[in-house]
């Protein structure tokens, strides 16, 4: 029996968008819902939101086989990355990438020996089933899909770098840091930056790799799925709420 398949992975190049959502809160509950609501994929969020091991853990098992969970990592930390492959996560998005060399121990970090540096001890983990799976060990690094994040006029720099390295499969632009690395903190919707972005985006796809980004302004978010982008989150828990509730409350003045 091998590895559980990476559905999300296997349709980053079917030729259709698939869209996703953030989601911050932290909370399994809310993961339940969001997973429940037709989106291709989710980001459980653990660079910003309020999420350790087990609070990941908690949404994985909240989530089950409702959509494809994407774990975005605190850093690139090899010790931490370890852990969530351990306890199930198989696409992980690895924020603030800025060198090739990053990306190059980014990849190491989750592939097992001799072509990485995964350290073996997920037949004890929820990865294999708790050992249930015995051919694990030998068809993990196939189901893994490794999404870097480019956030920085440096990670633009070395972006062509970053599209040469062999088992990166995708990479996401982070609007938001970027715009205020370029200046326009709070719009990322600045002509400069959107100009940086689409140029990015479309590297990424030219390389061959698939291409991601993050846009709660729906116009914006139409284009990308226009222009071909593998992956396109949509919007996030925080900021359906809020709009949802605003709404609500404003239609009883």
């Amino acid at each position: 029996m091998p590895a559980p398949r990476n559905v999300f992975k296997e349709r980053l190049f079917a030729g259709k968008s698939q869209i996703g959502l953030w989601v911050s809160l932290g909370d399994p509950s809310v993961a339940e819902l969001v997973a429940g609501c037709g989106f291709d994929w989710l980001v459980i969020d653990g660079e910003h939101g309020p999420n350790g091991l087990r609070d990941v853990l908690a949404q994985l098992r909240a989530v089950g086989q409702g959509t494809h969970p994407v774990v975005r990592t605190r850093d690139d930390n090899r010790a931490l990355i370890k852990q969530m492959l351990d306890i199930g996560a198989q696409t992980l998005l690895i924020p603030m990438i800025e060198s090739g060399e990053q990306a190059r121990e980014a990849v190491r970090s989750v592939l097992y020996p001799p072509q990485g540096a995964r350290g073996v001890g997920a037949m004890l983990a929820r990865a294999s089933g708790y050992g249930s799976v015995p051919d694990y060990l030998a068809t993990a690094d196939d189901e893994i899909c490794l999404l870097l994040q480019v956030e920085s006029r440096a990670g633009l720099a070395a972006l062509d770098d970053i599209l040469t390295i062999p088992r990166v499969d995708g990479v996401f632009i982070g609007p938001a840091d970027l715009a205020a690395d370029m200046g326009h903190r709070g719009n990322a919707a600045a002509e400069e930056v959107q100009i940086a972005v689409n140029d990015a985006l479309s590297r990424i796809r030219a390389a061959g790799k698939a291409a991601g980004i993050l846009s709660a302004d729906r116009s914006l978010a139409a284009d990308y799925v226009e222009a071909g982008v593998e992956f396109v989150a949509v919007g996030s828990d925080v900021g359906v709420l809020r709009t949802a509730l605003n709404s609500l409350r404003n239609a009883f003045p």
